[in-house]
């Protein structure tokens, strides 16, 4: 047996934080931004970053070996993955999710092993700290940065959605939590016979405006702010909510899913997508993984499955419910009413 089986997978598993760590400094840094302005070779990327010396050329080449740099003649060049989202210059760009994670996640994840055996949250609330949420929405600088990151976590999914849903049977949609807009707006610039509105907190509101003015859509798409908690969701042929359920526990699920049910008339269908875990738990690492990112993150969050999520929609009413794979760990079910 010992002929077949080696410790690779463990090892790389178990380092694993090498590599990502690599990647988000980079992003931190900007140095894919500034690559992409000017490549240039290692003295002179060192001097335009700040680098020490001592760790300039194993940096940079290590994000070569990684493939996310690519070395010609000396000169360190974007690939062209990195050229398209880490560019901070363009609108594919999605560091912000990284950004976040580097300065969030990262080290609140250092404290998993308490978070597995206290079932407690581990960021600023571990501390007596305001919830992430709190903090976010009382500073305008950190929430501008975390809708961006959704933005960027959510843009594969949003444009699977925009194209696998079949858009043509509705009018209107409401996009709960919308952050930016992105997802409401994809969908709306695929499908020009569609208006929509992006229903979240009154501080979103100038932000999801000036996303969606800057995409031409600010005669289609508007704005409700409110909070699902408290109020009724705006009524629309079809509500979407991403990436939201997964924040709370079990009777906040079944409260929203509840409420989309209300907001939908005869007909109407209800769309949540987030990493919908696989129904064996056996292959959605990441859909996993992100569960435990809302233990690490939430006093009752946690992802779910597709059954779980088509259970609860047909609790609240909904006759027909499927799942239907977007694009990597990402998933949606459809409830129609």
């Amino acid at each position: 047996m010992s002929e077949h089986v080696t410790p690779e997978r463990i090892l790389q598993t178990g380092l694993a934080f090498w590599p990502s760590k690599v990647l988000l400094s980079a992003v931190e840094m900007e140095l894919f931004t500034e690559i992409e302005k000017n490549p240039a070779d290692c003295k002179t990327l060192q001097q335009r970053l700040g680098l020490h010396p001592r760790g300039a050329k194993d940096f940079l080449d290590a994000l070569v070996a990684l493939g996310f740099l690519d070395r010609k003649d000396g000169q360190y060049h974007n690939t062209a993955e990195t050229s398209l989202f880490l560019d901070k210059r363009k609108p594919s760009y999605m560091g912000g999710m990284l950004e976040m994670a580097n300065h969030r996640l990262y080290p609140f994840w250092g404290h998993l092993t308490e978070a597995v055996r206290t079932g407690m949250p581990q960021n600023e609330m571990r501390d007596g700290g305001a919830s992430p949420f709190e903090m976010l929405y009382a500073d305008p600088a950190r929430l501008r940065q975390f809708l961006s990151a959704m933005s960027g976590v959510s843009r594969g999914a949003a444009l699977a959605i925009a194209s696998k849903f079949e858009w043509k049977d509705y009018k209107t949609v409401v996009d709960v939590g919308t952050a930016q807009g992105d997802t409401l707006s994809q969908i709306l610039l695929a499908h020009s016979h569609m208006n929509g509105m992006g229903f979240d907190l009154p501080a979103v509101g100038p932000i999801f405006e000036d996303y969606v003015q800057g995409l031409g859509l600010s005669e289609r798409a508007s704005f409700a702010a409110g909070s699902f908690f408290d109020d009724p969701l705006p009524r629309a042929d079809v509500v979407v909510m991403g990436h939201i359920l997964h924040d709370w526990d079990l009777p906040t699920k079944k409260m929203l899913v509840g409420k989309a049910y209300d907001a939908l008339p005869e007909g109407g269908a209800y769309i949540v997508y987030e990493a919908i875990i696989d129904d064996e738990r056996r292959s959605n690492a990441f859909g996993l993984m992100m569960s435990l990112n809302m233990l690490v993150e939430t006093p009752g969050g946690f992802d779910y499955t597709g059954a779980d999520c088509r259970g609860w929609m047909s609790e609240a009413g909904f006759k027909e419910t499927r799942v239907v794979h977007l694009m990597g760990p990402d998933s949606m079910v459809i409830g129609v009413k």
